[in-house]
C-alpha cells in the first residue's frame, strides 16, 4: 500500500508523513513546479504545471487500496474508480455513497461563480480538523493490516 498526497494545498502533509512511518508505509508527495515540497520521511515527484496535472499523476500511479489525500472531488473520484481509498483533509473517506452528490455541489458552486456569483469561503483550518484527518487516516490504515 502507498499513501499519495496531492500537496496542492495541503495542510495535512507532515501528519500523513508521521502516520505513514508509524504504519511501515510508503508516502508520496506530488506537486507541480509552482509548489516544491521536499520532506524527510517521504518521497517527492514533481511534475509539470498544468491545469490537473497532479490529478493525472495520482491517478496514473495509483493502485487498489492505495490511499489518496485530497481535497479535489474530481481526483477522489477518479481514485474511487481505481478502488484506491481518497480521504479528504478534514478526515472525511469518499465514497461511492457520497462522492455524487460533491460533484454535484462542486458544478453547482461552479455556476454559481461563472453567473457572476459569490460564495463564502473556507474558515480558518481548526484543530478538531487535524484531529479528525489523523483519526480516519489511522483507521484507514488499521483497517488495511494483515492479521
Amino acid at each position: 500500500m502507498t499513501i499519495y498526497v496531492d500537496c496542492d494545498g495541503c495542510p495535512v502533509v507532515e501528519q500523513t508523513i508521521r502516520i505513514a512511518k508509524q504504519f511501515h508505509e510508503d508516502c508520496i508527495l506530488i506537486c507541480d513546479t509552482s509548489h516544491y515540497f521536499s520532506r524527510e520521511g517521504a518521497t517527492t515527484i514533481t511534475v509539470s504545471e498544468g491545469s490537473d496535472s497532479v490529478d493525472y499523476a495520482i491517478v496514473n500511479r495509483v493502485a487498489r487500496n492505495d490511499i489518496v489525500v485530497t481535497q479535489d472531488y474530481g481526483l477522489a473520484a477518479m481514485c474511487i474508480a481505481r478502488l484506491a481509498m481518497p480521504i479528504s483533509q478534514n478526515g472525511m473517506v469518499y465514497t461511492d455513497d457520497n462522492i455524487g452528490a460533491l460533484l454535484l455541489q462542486r458544478h453547482t458552486a461552479r455556476k454559481i461563480r461563472m453567473a457572476g456569483g459569490r460564495l463564502k469561503g473556507n474558515s480558518k483550518r481548526t484543530n478538531d480538523q487535524n484531529i479528525a484527518f489523523e483519526k480516519a487516516l489511522t483507521m484507514l490504515l488499521e483497517n488495511q493490516q494483515p492479521l
